[in-house]
C-alpha cells in the first residue's frame, strides 16, 4: 500500500506513520504555514496592518485667490501641529513615526475640490483637514469616502453631514445653530422694533438668512422688508429708500463685508444713523470694524471662536506668531487641534489605517489644545459646537456673548 506524503515547511515530507507517531510536528508546521500565510497577506495589503514610517496628513483649502488667507491659515495650523508632534518623537503603537503635511489648492471651486481630493486619496493620506466652503466639502466627501477617508471640515452648511456618508466630520457648529443664533439674538438682544432681512442669494447666505427669519418671527418681531440682492451689489440706491421708508431699525443680513460696509455709507447718507445691523460671519473681517462709524452698532455671530477667548489661546497666539510672523487670521488653531485629536485616535488605536481610525475618531472624546475638546457625534456633527456674537468696537471685534443652544 503506497505511503500518503504530507509537506513539510522545511522542503521535505512526512509520512503519516510519522505524522501520527509525532503530532507535535504537524502542528508546528501548520502553525508556521499560518503564520507565513498571515504575514504575506498583511504586506498584500500595502500596509493594512503594518505601521508606517511617515504618516501623510491631507490639507485642502483655498491656499490662492480672495480665499486665500483663510485656507493658508488653516494649512499653517495643520503645519504647526505637525511640526510640535514630530518634535516631541510621534509614535504609534510603539513605532516613531514622522507626520507628513500633503496640501492641496481646491480654488474654492466644487470641481477642483473634487480633483484635488482624488490626489490626496492617490497620495496616501490617512486623513484630510477640508475644505473651506461647504459646496467644496459636499463635492469633495464622496471621493473621501469610497476610500474610508476622515473628511474633518469647518464647512458649516447642514448638508454636508447628510450626505449618508461615514467619513464627513465637521469642527464647529453648523448653520442651523447659526441662524438660530442671528435671528434670536436680533430679536431679543438688539433694541429694535422694524426688522429687515436680506441675503446675497447664495445657497449659503439664502439658507441662513431664511432660518433667520423664521427665528425673528418667532420672537414676535415684524419683519417690514425681506430681500434678496446678489453677492456682489454695493449699489443700494433702491433698497436705502425702502428701508427708510418702512422705519426699519434692526436690519439682519448674510451680505459681505464690503457690501455691509458700501451700505453703511450710503444710510448714513440718507441720514438712518439709528441702524443696527446683526450679520452672519461673513462681515467677521478684520476690515469690518473699520467701516461701522456713523450708524448705532454692528454684530456678527460666529462658530469660529477665536483664539484669544479660549484659556490656552495666548499660548497658540504666540507659537503661531512665532512660526509664521504674523497673526492668524480665521480657524488656524481649529486645524490645529484637529491634528491632535487624529493623533489621538492614531495612538488609542495603535494604527494609521484610515477606517481603523475614523472609528476611533466617532469614539473619543479628545482633548484638544486650545478649544478645549472636540468630539463628533455619530453623523459626524460636532458636539461641542457653540456660536458667538460679537459687536465690532474700537476698531475690532468685541465678544458679547456664546451658546450651543440658543
Amino acid at each position: 500500500m503506497a505511503q500518503t506524503m504530507f509537506p513539510n515547511v522545511t522542503g521535505g515530507t512526512h509520512t503519516a506513520a510519522t505524522l501520527r507517531y509525532n503530532g507535535s510536528l504537524l502542528m508546528t508546521s501548520m502553525r508556521s504555514l499560518l503564520v507565513c500565510s498571515f504575514i504575506v497577506s498583511a504586506l498584500g495589503l500595502a500596509g493594512c496592518n503594518r505601521i508606517p514610517d511617515t504618516v501623510k496628513i491631507g490639507v485642502a483649502q483655498p491656499l490662492s485667490g480672495p480665499l486665500g488667507p483663510l485656507g493658508i491659515d488653516m494649512k499653517n495650523g495643520v503645519q504647526l501641529a505637525v511640526d510640535e508632534l514630530n518634535a516631541k518623537g510621534f509614535r504609534i503603537d510603539g513605532k516613531r513615526v514622522t507626520l507628513e503635511v500633503v496640501a492641496v489648492d481646491d480654488k474654492a471651486d466644487a470641481a477642483t475640490g473634487k480633483a484635488v481630493a482624488q490626489t490626496l486619496v492617490d497620495a496616501g493620506v490617512v486623513a484630510v483637514v477640508g475644505h473651506l466652503n461647504s459646496g467644496v466639502s459636499i463635492a469633495a466627501a464622496p471621493v473621501y469616502a469610497a476610500q474610508g477617508i476622515p473628511q474633518l471640515a469647518i464647512s458649516t452648511k447642514p448638508e454636508y453631514t447628510q450626505l449618508d456618508l461615514p467619513t464627513t466630520l465637521r469642527l464647529v457648529a453648523n448653520d442651523a445653530l447659526q441662524s438660530k443664533a442671528l435671528g434670536s439674538y436680533a430679536a431679543t438682544q438688539i433694541d429694535g422694533k422694524k426688522f429687515a432681512v436680506v441675503d446675497d442669494s447664495t445657497p449659503y447666505g439664502k439658507g441662513l438668512a431664511d432660518l433667520a427669519a423664521i427665528e425673528i418671527k418667532k420672537n414676535g418681531k415684524e419683519i417690514l422688508v425681506r430681500a434678496s440682492l446678489d453677492d456682489k451689489t454695493t449699489d443700494f440706491a433702491k433698497l436705502v429708500p425702502e428701508l427708510k421708508a418702512a422705519g426699519v431699525d434692526v436690519f439682519v443680513t448674510t451680505l459681505a463685508d464690503f457690501q455691509v460696509a458700501a451700505l453703511i455709507k450710503q444710510m448714513v447718507a440718507a441720514g438712518m444713523t439709528g441702524m443696527q445691523i446683526v450679520g452672519g460671519d461673513t462681515i467677521k473681517t478684520d476690515k469690518m470694524p473699520l467701516a461701522v462709524e456713523g450708524i448705532r452698532g454692528v454684530y456678527a455671530t460666529s462658530p469660529i471662536i477665536e483664539a484669544r477667548e479660549f484659556v490656552a489661546g495666548p499660548q497658540f497666539l504666540t507659537k503661531f506668531r512665532d512660526t509664521f510672523k504674523g497673526e492668524p487670521v480665521y480657524g488656524a488653531h481649529y486645524a490645529y487641534d484637529a491634528v491632535y485629536v487624529l493623533a489621538a485616535a492614531m495612538q488609542r488605536g495603535d494604527t494609521a489605517d484610515s477606517k481603523k481610525v475614523l472609528e476611533q475618531l466617532k469614539r473619543i472624546d479628545a482633548l484638544a489644545p486650545v478649544t478645549n475638546n472636540m468630539r463628533f457625534r455619530g453623523d459626524g456633527e460636532q458636539h461641542y459646537g457653540v456660536v458667538s456674537v460679537y459687536k465690532a468696537r474700537a476698531g475690532k471685534w468685541e465678544p458679547m456673548t456664546r451658546s450651543d443652544s440658543w
